[in-house]
């Protein structure tokens, strides 16, 4: 669809959405197409191509607000939603931190590849299998997903704000495991955003040493014992844990209710100096990123930990408002932990017991940080080598005290198209098994 079109079909909605009484008032029109590319247990199932369209509302009455979403874009759907919009934020309950985005320099946006080629695609995936099968021939593919898609979008208000963006990429994920004779390991995945098919997909990222590990995997015993040391976190694993905790101590929820351990810590140390974390919509690694926020302020680049100090909350407009806060320039997922200065390899040299965490499995964790969980994938660290994988391994900390005791980060990260992180070894993580 002509982005004309997109943006001719918001600024109606906003028009609609006046008269019918909003005082203010935003929406987002999106529509994507999906070439897609199915595999199930090693063998491809699927090819489809599908379309999508979107509409997401929100408008202010007296400081009361209505939200509405529908997978329509025609104006007779846009005329009811509009109306039902206005008529839910009649009924709300009125909020004097309501707002929408004031009105910046409007700008056209696009990230990813021109076009698809779906036969290089579909040989690239048919090659992806068949090195699977060569290279790690106990690894069973449950199934594959690959696509290219395609979105455009317009985000309009009525302050004047309109911003358009086409993102267009391809996608992998897989879900798999190993398996030899009666021997299997529990389930992993992966996945994986790029731009380019001139390169092997399976060269992509860290997704040989996954698969290889994986392999290992079918020798797991159950761990027996337990002790207080030394966790290394696979950026497979780590996304979550720094994520989490991120979300945990800076994000909306727990700034407002006041239940942060960090609520008053900005500009004050609440890592380890070694830890830097920042959001990277806007970065040349990332496929796809942020470019504006879904309130409708441009995306910016932010750390929110630097050399171990707290530098921003993740705040939306309406928690900054509620919060007395200032409003983090993105509320993108794209995450990079800065490297470190130490080789992986020398990393786990450097460790008498621990253990290798690759997938961790476990609930949300207490708003001040405890957490447990099942280690899953995973690997005992004995005098300095990576040694037994191990079953029905507990593990269990506090997120907060984590990021303080970082004893390294290997300067190997690992990149996925929107996320960036290394392995990092953390002290005072208990590991329990039977």
């Amino acid at each position: 669809m002509e982005m004309s079109k997109l943006k001719e079909i918001a600024q109606y909605t906003l028009s609609r959405l006046k008269e019918y009484g909003a005082d203010e008032a935003q929406c987002k029109i999106k529509f994507g197409l999906v070439d897609e590319i199915n595999v199930d247990a090693g063998e491809f199932s699927l090819m489809r191509s599908t379309f999508d369209s979107a509409v997401t509302i929100k408008v202010i009455k007296d400081m009361k607000k209505g939200v509405i979403a529908i997978n329509k874009i025609d104006k007779e759907s846009i005329d009811a939603a509009a109306k039902e919009c206005v008529e839910a934020a009649i009924v709300s309950t009125e909020d004097d931190c309501l707002s929408i985005a004031e009105k910046d320099e409007n700008e056209d946006f696009f990230c990813g590849a021109e076009k698809c080629d779906r036969d290089k695609l579909f040989d690239r995936i048919n090659e992806y299998v068949e090195d699977i099968k060569n290279d790690y021939p106990k690894v069973f593919i449950e199934q594959l997903i690959a696509d290219y898609a395609e979105s455009q979008s317009v985000f309009a208000n009525t302050n004047g704000v309109e911003y358009s963006y086409t993102a267009a990429y391809y996608s992998m994920g897989s879900m798999y495991s190993a398996h030899d004779g009666d021997k299997t390991t529990s389930f992993n995945s992966m996945g994986i955003d790029f731009v380019s098919l001139d390169e092997k997909i399976l060269d992509k990222g860290t997704q040989r040493m996954m698969y290889e590990m994986c392999e290992k995997e079918l020798e797991a015993i159950p761990f027996e014992g337990k002790f207080t040391g030394t966790a290394v976190f696979a950026p497979s694993c780590l996304g979550d844990i720094v994520a989490t905790a991120i979300d945990n101590f800076t994000g909306d929820e727990t700034i407002i209710d006041n239940t942060s351990p960090w609520r008053n810590k900005l500009g004050e140390k609440v890592a380890s100096e070694k830890l830097s974390v920042s959001l990277i919509p806007i970065d040349d690694r990332i496929i796809g990123g942020e470019r504006y926020t879904a309130e409708g302020y441009k995306s910016k680049n932010c750390d929110i930990i630097k050399n171990g100090v707290l530098e921003n909350f993740t705040l939306s407009e309406y928690a900054a408002r509620k919060s007395g806060e200032k409003r983090c320039p993105t509320l993108s997922s794209c995450m990079e932990v800065k490297s470190g200065n130490t080789a992986y390899d020398d990393m786990i040299k450097n460790i008498e017991q621990g253990i290798l965490v690759c997938r961790l499995s476990g609930g949300q964790p207490a708003s001040n940080g405890d957490f447990s969980g099942v280690a899953k994938n995973s690997f005992l660290i004995e005098n300095g080598k990576i040694t037994k994988p191990v079953l029905e391994t507990m593990i269990s900390g506090n997120l907060a005290d984590m990021l303080n005791n970082v004893i390294d980060i290997s300067k190997e990260t690992a990149m996925d198209g929107s996320t960036i992180y290394p392995w990092i070894a953390f002290d005072g993580v208990t590991v329990s098994g039977k």
